[in-house]
C-alpha cells in the first residue's frame, strides 16, 4: 500500500503514520532500528528495493530524504512532499520517502527527527555521493552508523582517503563489505601448512576499485611486510578486485579472479581450485553492515592506519 502526501509537513506524515497503524494494523511496532537513507531523486528506487530486501532480517522503518542538488535554498519555494510505503511495497519495513526542496530542505536533521522510532539505533546510508564528513554531517550526527559508499563518488580513490582523514567511531563502508569473501578466503589459505610467515604481497585491481586498495591495508596490517597495490585503467570486465599474489619461502599462493564471480587458487605442490568470489550485491551489504550497531573497529583500524602505511606502495598503470 502507498500513500500519497503532497505539500505536507513531517508532523501530518507522523499522524498518517498512526492512522495506517489504527485502520489497518500494517504497520508493525517490531522494528529494530530506523534507517535513514540519503539520497536525490531519481536514485531512490534502488536504494528502497535493497532496504526492503535486507529489512526481512533486520526489521526496520526506512526513511528516504530525497533532495535535488542545489535545491536547498532559499531561492526555491519550499515545499515537502511524502509517499508512505507499508505492507507489500515496504517488504518487513515501513517506508516514508520525504521530497524536500528550499528552506523545508535545508535542515534535514529537523526534517527526520519526529519520524524516528523512539529508543531504538539509527543508522544512516548515503548510497551515491556522500558529504565530506559523515559524522559531522547532518544526518550523520543523529546515526550510531554511518554508511558511505566510495565507489560511488566520483574519484573512488580520492574519496577513499577522505573517509580516512575524517574517520569516526560508526563510519562504515561498502568498499570494506564487499571485501568479506576475500578476506575469509585468504584467511582460510593461511590457516593451512605449511605455515610460513608471508614476505610480500602483491594486490591488483581496477582504479575504481576502492576494496583493492582497502584489501592491501588489511593485509599489510595483519602480515606486517611490504604490500605493493597495483591499481589498472578500467577496461570491459576489468572491474573490482583482479588478484591477490602472497609470496613465502614455499612458493607464491595466488588468487586470481580471471572471470567475473570465480577466482582461482594456486598454491605450490597443490592442485588448481576454483572459488566462488562474486561481487556482493548490494542487498548483501546493507544487510552484512545493519547486523552490528556497534563501530567496526577493524574498519576504523585499517582505514586510519592500513592507508597509511600504504603511501608510496601504490601503483598506478595505464
Amino acid at each position: 500500500m502507498i500513500v500519497e502526501l503532497p505539500d505536507t509537513t513531517t508532523s501530518q506524515v507522523s499522524k498518517a503514520l498512526v492512522k495506517i497503524r489504527e485502520d489497518g494494523g500494517v504497520v508493525a511496532l517490531g522494528r529494530v532500528l530506523t534507517l535513514v537513507i540519503a539520497t536525490s531523486p531519481g536514485q531512490e528506487e534502488e536504494a528502497i528495493e535493497a532496504a526492503n530486501d535486507a529489512s526481512r532480517e533486520h526489521p526496520m522503518r526506512v526513511i528516504v530524504v530525497s533532495i535535488e542538488p542545489g535545491t536547498a535554498t532559499s531561492d526555491v519555494a519550499p515545499r515537502l512532499d511524502a509517499e508512505i510505503r507499508v505492507g507489500g511495497d515496504a517488504g518487513a519495513s515501513e517506508v516514508i520517502v520525504l521530497r524536500a526542496s528550499g528552506d523545508a530542505a535545508r535542515d534535514e536533521e529537523s526534517l527526520v527527527m519526529g519520524l524516528l522510532l523512539p529508543d531504538a539505533p539509527v543508522v544512516t546510508w548515503w548510497p551515491g555521493e556522500a558529504p565530506a564528513v559523515p559524522g559531522r554531517s547532518p544526518l550523520g550526527r543523529i546515526a550510531q552508523r554511518r554508511i558511505t559508499d566510495a565507489s560511488a563518488q566520483p574519484d573512488p580513490q580520492a574519496a577513499l582517503h577522505a573517509l580516512a582523514g575524517s574517520y569516526t567511531p560508526g563510519d562504515a563502508d561498502f568498499a570494506w563489505t564487499r571485501l568479506t569473501l576475500w578476506r575469509a578466503q585468504l584467511a582460510a589459505v593461511l590457516d593451512q601448512p605449511p605455515y610460513e610467515p608471508i614476505t610480500k604481497v602483491h594486490v591488483s585491481g581496477a582504479i575504481d576499485s576502492p576494496s583493492t586498495t582497502l584489501l592491501g591495508a588489511w593485509l599489510r596490517l595483519q602480515l606486517r611486510c611490504a604490500t605493493g597495490v597495483e591499481l589498472t585503467s578500467v577496461e570491459d570486465g576489468s572491474h573490482g578486485i583482479h588478484g591477490v599474489q602472497l609470496e613465502r619461502a614455499s612458493g607464491l599462493v595466488e588468487l586470481v579472479r580471471d572471470v567475473p564471480g570465480i577466482a582461482t587458487l594456486r598454491q605450490p605442490d597443490q592442485p588448481l581450485h576454483d572459488v566462488a568470489l562474486p561481487r556482493r550485491s548490494l542487498r548483501d551489504c546493507l544487510a552484512d553492515e545493519l547486523r552490528r550497531l556497534d563501530p567496526d573497529e577493524l574498519y576504523g583500524e585499517v582505514i586510519a592506519k592500513g592507508l597509511a602505511l600504504l603511501d608510496g606502495a601504490q601503483e598506478v598503470t595505464a
